[in-house]
């Protein structure tokens, strides 16, 4: 009789620990933001000991707690295929937000002498196959797509961001031009039709801010190559996306309500 008493007092513990309460299945009462990105958002920056991420400096900026799962070295595609997409809802909750930024990493073609991170050349459909494993390759519109749609599923809202600018002031002449990544990363958002999803131009707000700044003290931004920045100007790339988005740049997203009062003010 105590053995069966026992048993069944294990079991219905088992089947609690096991069953989702109902304040874990709520959304949280504040949102959280979650960062998915490359180096150039990520803690460390080229881990050279001399630049890091706009992502370490975005909660300045905001009412809400932040989670950087950016890393260096990552593109659109390779943070897909490493399944890091997934670990990030994995965790994320409903009312949620997400911003996905990639660009600097995802240049070159997978069918010519294939790194990994290179996305299939387009805005659309199409596909490639990698001439080092043979597996089929997709655009970065695709994988941005993909991302954001697994986030909704989620209950969070998305935010995809164009990538941030290299040094436009380099050589002593400001260049404005964009990578096409910043008009795929806009075609992506458009593509899904949902107000869950939204883009921000982060390009064109730290690209306005650099022009302001001018030649010396946008230089002064890069230590070690033309894309990596400082600390400082790690920061002020954060401060420029704060600003963007207080101002709705590109339109409203589920973050203006978040953005610290009064806010940045670098372009």
């Amino acid at each position: 009789m105590l053995t069966s008493i026992f048993t069944t007092l294990a079991l219905g513990v088992l089947q609690a620990a096991a069953s989702p309460t109902r304040a874990e299945l709520a959304p949280r009462a504040t949102p959280t933001l979650y960062l998915c990105g490359d180096s150039t958002m990520a803690k460390n920056g080229a881990n050279d000991g001399y630049t890091d991420g706009w992502g370490q400096y975005i909660s300045k900026y905001l009412t809400i707690s932040v989670v950087n799962n950016a890393i260096g070295g990552r593109s659109a595609r390779s943070y897909t295929d490493e399944g890091r997409f997934t670990s990030v809802a994995n965790s994320v909750k409903s009312g949620d937000i997400v911003v996905i930024e990639f660009g600097h990493n995802d240049g070159g073609s997978p069918s010519s002498n294939d790194n990994g991170r290179s996305d299939c050349p387009g805005a659309g459909t199409e596909t490639c196959v990698s001439d080092k494993t043979g597996k089929t390759v997709y655009t970065f519109v695709f994988y941005a797509v993909q991302a954001a749609k697994l986030m909704t599923s989620k209950g969070a809202t998305v935010i995809l961001s164009s990538q941030t600018p290299n040094n436009l002031w380099e050589g002593g002449v400001y260049g404005s031009g964009a990578p096409r990544f910043v008009g795929y990363q806009k075609t992506a958002a458009s593509s899904i039709g949902s107000s869950s999803v939204t883009f921000v131009d982060h390009f064109q707000a730290v690209a306005n801010m650099y022009k302001k700044l001018g030649n010396s003290a946008t230089n002064a931004l890069y230590p070690k190559d033309h894309t990596h920045t400082s600390p400082t100007g790690a920061d002020l790339s954060a401060q420029a996306f704060a600003q963007a988005i207080a101002t709705s740049m590109n339109g409203t997203t589920s973050l203006k309500n978040y953005v610290k009062s009064p806010a940045p003010t670098v372009y």
